[in-house]
């Protein structure tokens, strides 16, 4: 199944599949919600999904396929490659992530692969998870932090809730980027709640 916003996107991307003798693509969809109605009655082995449509995003149906159809493997393809996009995908339970400039060949190999249980990632997102550092928790203190942050609170107020003062908290904003990976407090509070850090 084809889940991408662009019609045009769309169009392309069945053309790469239309003379593939093992591969058929049975259902397109623009959007996460029309995504979870196709996956139900047309049942596909392997999706590919795009990260930013309108309504319930990549992420967001990746999270509703996981639960409803686990069996379902999904690939990303996307656009974009940013640590955020990244590990909020990962996070999320994908069995790949692709570029859309990748050569069709890779695209089929990718499906295949999917379909067989296995993991595929776009070369350049390969080499940024390898240089990263091991991951690491957040502390107590960033939890703490970061918790004030989901709630909506500005840095002065976390400051003052924790007896701490602005620079602390920014300070810990900054290591909790760097621990999940991300770089917006939005993200960090998307990826935390996803693992269930807080």
């Amino acid at each position: 199944m084809i889940v991408d916003d662009h019609p045009v996107v769309r169009d392309g991307l069945r053309g790469m599949f239309d003379h593939v003798a093992d591969i058929e693509v049975v259902a397109e969809a623009s959007d996460g919600f029309e995504a979870l109605v196709m996956a139900r009655r047309a049942r596909p082995h392997v999706v590919l999904m795009d990260l930013r449509m309108p309504g319930l995003d990549g992420v967001g149906a990746i999270q509703r396929l996981r639960t409803d159809h686990p069996e379902i493997k999904v690939i990303v393809l996307t656009t974009y490659d940013t640590d955020a996009d990244v590990t909020r995908a990962m996070a999320a339970g994908v069995a790949g992530y692709l570029l859309k400039d990748a050569p069709r060949e890779e695209l089929h190999r990718a499906v295949r692969t999917a379909a067989a249980g296995g993991a595929v990632l776009a070369p350049s997102i390969a080499s940024a998870l390898i240089g990263r550092p091991p991951t690491q928790e957040p502390s107590r203190r960033e939890l703490e932090v970061l918790r004030l942050v989901a709630r909506g609170s500005a840095n002065k107020e976390i400051a003052r809730a924790l007896l701490i003062s602005e620079t602390t908290v920014k300070t810990h904003l900054k290591h909790i980027f760097a621990k999940l990976g991300v770089d917006s407090r939005a993200a960090a509070v998307a990826v935390a709640l996803e693992r269930g850090l807080i």
